[in-house]
């Protein structure tokens, strides 16, 4: 008789306590990297009223913000397109390291920018670091833990980014009730700058102990004796098979990113006109009020990254069992339901369990990302493809902010238009408001063009790493 099969360990046993020590140290690079990311949304509407010389005007505002995240995003883009080049070149770990410590620094430099185009200059050298993590820390991850162990740990290192996004939320409570009473007013954003700084120490922990992958090394060995060519893009483009995977990669990042970037994380700008509405209509001191409303868009934060985090393990463990493509089909369309439900409904303090489902579908997109985008490329190209796919598309994504700026600009004035003669102020506050609104739910759309990608994407559900 045969013995009846034992059931398989879990996953977190085949680790050993270096191949912890990679997870760990990939996991707080993107984590502090989400940090600083969200803290720069949460401090974007603050630090244009403290920095924009055309006053406190909401849709000249937006603009503004629109404009920072422009240029935010391109770093991002431009930094993950040479960072993840040279981590194929030079080692994952060295090179998570240097992006690591330019985007705490450059954090810490927008505390003190003086204009507009000065923090605008900040928030781009910003991305150069944030965009080299992503595509290090999950092929550094993906070359260096056991391929069973694989997929559930860069899910779970997607997972703990909302960590990050829900401390910067904490930290947004905490300066904004420091600044009721305690710290000047209007002055929170620079301190919140500050405290993303702090992260520049985890490049010593990362330099001292992490070491190269050994697939990535014994590929490096091989492939100077064989002449292939490590981190190219001519070799990532060049190749129909590489070029294929790369153009749908970039494809399902690009309704992910932009829907995020360009729409979801824009979410402190609608909670922050609601609730300041709200708590005028409560007769507020007018002095406490931006304390007030930071500390409740840092509530929001927390409420949407908490979401977030139970999105992306629900995403993980489904596209384990079920396959990457059917799981990326039904969050693509989830995700464009929520945003619509969000922009178009949330109203007062009661609503924001809307945002928590949004954070929910929206960021289970990118735990697909970290486990999908890895297994597409080989050892010599996994860091350039990875970061190709996540980057290339930022640059459409960069628009993102942008269209929506001008959308719900050209909305406003649209909407304000069409107010009687005799409209008061608040009309039309009210007015630009929906225009946002309106936008914000046209955009929306763009989740349905992940949809159009998947018909032609590899399923690497149980399939081995590819190698050239």
């Amino acid at each position: 008789m045969s013995s009846p099969a034992l059931p398989a360990a879990p996953w977190w046993r085949s680790l050993s306590r270096y191949h912890w020590f990679v997870f760990a140290m990939a996991s707080l690079a993107w984590l502090f990297d989400c940090l600083d990311q969200q803290l720069f949304l949460l401090a974007r509407n603050p630090a244009m009223k403290a920095l924009h010389p055309e006053g406190t005007d909401p849709a000249v505002l937006k603009t503004a913000g629109s404009m920072a995240t422009m240029w935010f995003v391109i770093g991002w883009a431009v930094g993950g397109l040479v960072f993840g080049a040279i981590g194929d070149r030079i080692g994952r770990a060295r090179t998570l390291a240097l992006t690591v410590l330019i985007y705490s620094l450059f954090t810490g430099f927008s505390a003190f920018a003086k204009s507009p185009a000065m923090f605008d200059f900040f928030r781009f050298l910003t991305g150069l670091g944030v965009g080299g993590v992503f595509g290090l820390a999950v092929a550094l991850v993906a070359d260096a833990l056991p391929d069973a162990a694989r997929p559930h740990a860069l899910g779970l290192l997607q997972a703990l980014s909302a960590v990050g996004n829900v401390l910067a939320g904490i930290i947004a409570i905490t300066i904004g009730w420091l600044e009721t009473w305690k710290i000047a007013p209007g002055s929170a954003w620079s301190w919140m700058f500050l405290i993303g700084a702090l992260p520049a120490f985890l490049c010593v922990f990362i330099q001292l102990r992490l070491k190269e992958p050994e697939k990535w090394v014994k590929a490096r060995e091989a492939g100077r004796a064989t002449g292939v060519k490590f981190g190219s893009y001519t070799a990532l483009l060049g190749n129909p098979r590489w070029c294929r995977r790369a153009m749908v990669g970039m494809t399902l990042c690009i309704a992910g990113v932009v829907g995020l970037w360009g729409i979801g994380f824009f979410s402190p700008e609608l909670v922050g006109d609601v609730l300041g509405r709200a708590l005028r209509a409560e007769n507020v001191d007018p002095k406490e009020i931006p304390g007030r409303t930071l500390m409740w868009t840092g509530i929001n934060m927390v409420i949407q990254n908490t979401g977030a985090f139970a999105g992306m393990l629900v995403f993980t463990k489904y596209a384990a069992r079920f396959g990457r493509k059917s799981v990326f089909a039904v969050a693509y369309i989830c995700a464009m339901l929520a945003t619509l439900l969000f922009f178009r409904f949330f109203n007062d303090r009661g609503d924001l369990w809307m945002s928590g489902v949004m954070g929910f579908f929206q960021l289970a997109l990118f735990a697909g990302f970290a486990i999908y985008l890895p297994e597409l490329f080989p050892t010599s190209l996994r860091s350039t493809g990875t970061s190709f796919c996540y980057n290339v598309g930022r640059f459409i994504a960069a628009s993102g902010p942008f269209t929506l700026g001008i959308l719900q600009a050209r909305l406003a004035e649209k909407a304000v238009t069409a107010l009687p003669a005799a409209a008061d102020a608040a009309m039309k506050t009210e007015a630009k408001l929906q225009a946002f609104r309106d936008a914000a739910s046209w955009m929306s759309l763009v989740f349905l063009i992940g949809l159009l990608a998947l018909p032609f994407a590899p399923e690497t559900k149980d399939q081995p790493l590819p190698e050239e």
